[in-house]
């Protein structure tokens, strides 16, 4: 097997820093926030694996649900040579698209994106494993603020599935679509994944479940301050909390204290109080419609040439071209 290079393009000490300037912006800000990002430790990912299997977690049965039936349409479409993939972890979906494209004759390399080196190397081997000959280009790197586009020859397909981009605000959105797309040529072309509105109910659970998987992985976010900061957050005095903002249409994911407390992070020289019932945001997950993500593409110069669901039109697919 081909030996796995590892295109580093985040500056030295690049989550160090970051996770410092998080912590101590959302930390001292009204209401307390926390960006999603810092739930990803390894802890972090083996629970988020978990949670995709839950019953009540159907984002990701539903986007592969689309994948299998649409993959070899997606690849006749955009015919591209290079599938770059963001925020890859370990691309448990992307051989639906691989295979596709090299069934159609194009396929020549494949780019994972993700900020974690251990689910690069986890995707990279894998495909090298499943692909002979197929030319792996792992990027270390942050999509929003270092987005990893080769310039490779041919077409690409920049894939940004599982919902992820929800996790951005709407300004956030905004800017990253814009950047995207200030990178994009013609012939290429983006595959975003967008979970979509539905009954509140469901919507909850899937953030909430009956296991308390959700749960764990939300006061994760607590041990990796504490492990990296030296903070002493106590998991047992926050109660996880998921709500629906109907008028925002997202999910909120919260960590809500249940005592008055006050927390220290000695490696940022922070003191941080807490009053019983406060709640930190941790996570937002938008959720769309159509027209909604047709009208952010185009804003950003993007024409959304094509549409999928899953059988319960719980997910959509978009295909979308720079114009």
């Amino acid at each position: 097997m081909t030996s796995i290079q590892i295109d580093r393009r985040l500056p030295d000490r690049f989550f160090e820093a970051s996770l410092r300037a998080d912590a101590l912006a959302g930390l001292t800000a009204t209401p307390k926030s926390l960006p999603p990002k810092w739930f990803y430790d390894e802890r972090g990912s083996e629970l988020f694996d978990k949670i995709t299997r839950l019953d009540e977690y159907y984002p990701t049965r539903a986007e592969r649900e689309i994948l299998v039936a649409a993959a070899a349409e997606i690849a006749t479409a955009t015919r591209a040579a290079t599938l770059v993939e963001l925020g890859s972890g370990t691309a448990d979906k992307t051989r639906l698209l691989l295979d596709a494209l090299r069934d159609g004759g194009t396929l020549a390399s494949y780019v994972p994106v993700d900020v974690s080196e251990s689910a690069l190397v986890t995707a990279a081997s894998r495909m090298l494993e499943r692909y002979p000959g197929l030319q792996v280009q792992a990027v270390l790197s942050d999509f929003q603020e270092h987005p990893g586009l080769p310039e490779a020859g041919g077409a690409r397909l920049v894939a940004f599935l599982g919902g992820t981009i929800g996790n951005l605000l709407p300004a956030e959105r905004a800017e990253f679509l814009a950047s995207l797309r200030a990178r994009l040529r013609p012939g290429d072309a983006l595959l975003l994944g967008t979970d979509l509105v539905k009954d509140p109910a469901v919507l909850v659970a899937a953030y909430d479940d009956d296991a308390g998987v959700t749960g764990e992985f939300n006061k994760n976010i607590l041990r990796v301050l504490n492990a990296e900061l030296g903070g002493n957050f106590d998991l047992d005095e926050f109660e996880h909390v998921a709500v629906w903002d109907a008028g925002a249409e997202w999910i909120e994911m919260r960590l809500r204290s249940a005592v008055d407390q006050t927390v220290l992070l000695p490696a940022i020289g922070l003191t941080v109080p807490f009053s019983a019932g406060e709640e930190m945001r941790t996570e937002i997950s938008a959720k769309f419609r159509r027209d909604g993500v047709a009208a952010e593409l185009a804003a950003a110069g993007l024409e959304l040439r094509s549409w999928w669901t899953d059988s319960q039109a719980r997910f959509g697919l978009s295909l979308s071209v720079p114009v």
